[in-house]
């Protein structure tokens, strides 16, 4: 299949960014009186956006409007302050990205993490003028597995998403992909299972990155 760019998710594609949320996470909830959870299931409570993530940490008895934005304000503080204490690139992300770059393939990182936090973890771990692009969540742009930040990529590449690949390592990614046309790579080494990835649409399962060539072949 031709590959003429590559969009990655952020969150458990390029980095490990797990222990800070959850780090971030269990500390709002301990300020709050509210039980703390180890960092296994914010595996699951990861993916659909730091605001989604709040709710499923909190308890569902404390699940109102009115105390999920004001637990969502200071995860908001707590994870900008503490966004690059553990976070960490996966092992072969560095070596991936030059070979990508060096086939000239256009490269983009798509979130639903917010759009400052995602353009500052990047530009710590990475070089962001490697990629084309760098989209986050912002007002406005509807977040995955809404497919409107996934297509503004692909026109601001140049390029038909049948000729993108997307590599992502929860459903939301696969489903996005999915529904834009691209070619879906379900990635192992983020959070979730290989059995969640092909339900939701992979077409292609990696367990590292050097492996996403062997799926250009």
């Amino acid at each position: 299949m031709k590959c003429e760019g590559v969009i990655f998710d952020l969150d458990g594609t390029l980095v490990n960014s797990l222990e800070d949320l959850a780090d971030s996470m269990n500390k709002v909830l301990s300020e709050k009186g509210y039980p703390v959870h180890s960092y296994e299931p914010y595996k699951y409570f990861v993916g659909n956006g730091i605001r989604n993530l709040v709710v499923q940490a909190l308890p569902e008895s404390a699940r109102t409007e009115e105390i999920i934005s004001a637990c969502y304000d200071i995860m908001i503080k707590y994870y900008g302050e503490y966004c690059l204490v553990k976070t960490r690139l996966y092992d072969g992300i560095a070596e991936l990205i030059k070979t990508l770059k060096e086939k000239n393939i256009k490269l983009a990182v798509l979130s639903n993490k917010a759009d400052e936090l995602t353009k500052q973890i990047i530009g710590k771990l990475l070089n962001s003028s490697d990629f084309e692009i760098i989209l986050g969540a912002k007002p406005g742009l509807l977040s995955k597995p809404d497919t409107t930040g996934a297509l503004l990529i692909s026109k601001h590449f140049g390029i038909p998403p049948e000729n993108i690949f997307y590599l992502g390592d929860t459903k939301v990614d696969m489903i996005t992909a999915n529904k834009a046309g691209m070619f879906a790579v379900g990635v192992l080494w983020g959070f979730r299972t290989k059995e969640e990835l092909l339900e939701n649409g992979a077409k292609e399962i990696i367990s590292h990155p050097s492996d996403l060539f062997k799926s250009m072949q």
